[in-house]
């Protein structure tokens, strides 16, 4: 299948076996991809994602928001604390971009939110080494399991209000056993769900500096 969107504009797609629905923008010359993982395993309704999909694309930066989770799915807290299957279904959509023309050679990314940021951790911990960088927003890093944290190699940046001390503790706890790049960003004035528009917009420009920093630029290759 191939993708063609003008910029800004977002497209409905389904992929792999579980027909996840996802919402995939492409902007002109992209940069890289970054793939979102929601807390919830529903995302591409998410107007918290859709905000930082949107400062993503300012960037350069294609974006899918999937939901990892199939209807019959959302709601069942079984399956929403599954970071196994997250993990799974979150992995399923990079193999899927690697396969799509319009998207194969754009380097990934993930960019996960709350349980949605230990199923990126798990996902990139293997040995399939193509994510290269990970950004999450109130992050519960610690449930993606101690191997995992100690496994992954992709540069990992945690993002938390200043206001939720849980996740800044979970984070600076998780630090030292990091064998990546790694940083925690403060957003002050913060709590745990960004609700802030300032707040959204600080994470924004985290996120972008850390993708940035981390995605190498196919456009200066091209030159």
């Amino acid at each position: 299948m191939m993708i063609t969107l003008a910029p800004r504009q977002t497209e409905t797609v389904h992929i792999g076996p579980a027909h996840l629905t996802a919402l995939a923008a492409i902007p002109t010359s992209p940069i890289g991809l970054v793939i979102f993982a929601h807390g919830s395993g529903s995302g591409h309704l998410s107007p918290r994602n859709n905000r930082i999909a949107d400062g993503l694309h300012e960037i350069g930066l294609a974006t899918v928001l999937p939901d990892l989770l199939r209807p019959e799915e959302e709601g069942d807290r079984a399956s929403m604390s599954d970071i196994a299957l997250l993990a799974a279904r979150l992995f399923s959509v990079a193999e899927w971009a690697e396969a799509t023309p319009g998207l194969r050679h754009l380097p990934l990314a993930y960019f996960g939110a709350g349980t949605g940021a230990a199923a990126a951790i798990l996902a990139a911990s293997g040995p399939d080494r193509r994510i290269r960088a990970i950004s999450v927003r109130g992050g519960r890093i610690d449930l993606a399991g101690q191997r995992p944290l100690t496994r992954i190699r992709s540069p990992l940046q945690m993002i938390a209000g200043s206001r939720d001390l849980p996740i800044i503790g979970l984070s600076r706890a998780a630090m030292p056993t990091l064998g990546c790049d790694h940083e925690l960003a403060i957003v002050p004035g913060s709590g745990h769900i960004f609700k802030e528009a300032a707040a959204l917009d600080v994470v924004v420009g985290h996120a972008a500096r850390w993708f940035l920093a981390h995605l190498p630029d196919r456009r200066s290759k091209e030159q």
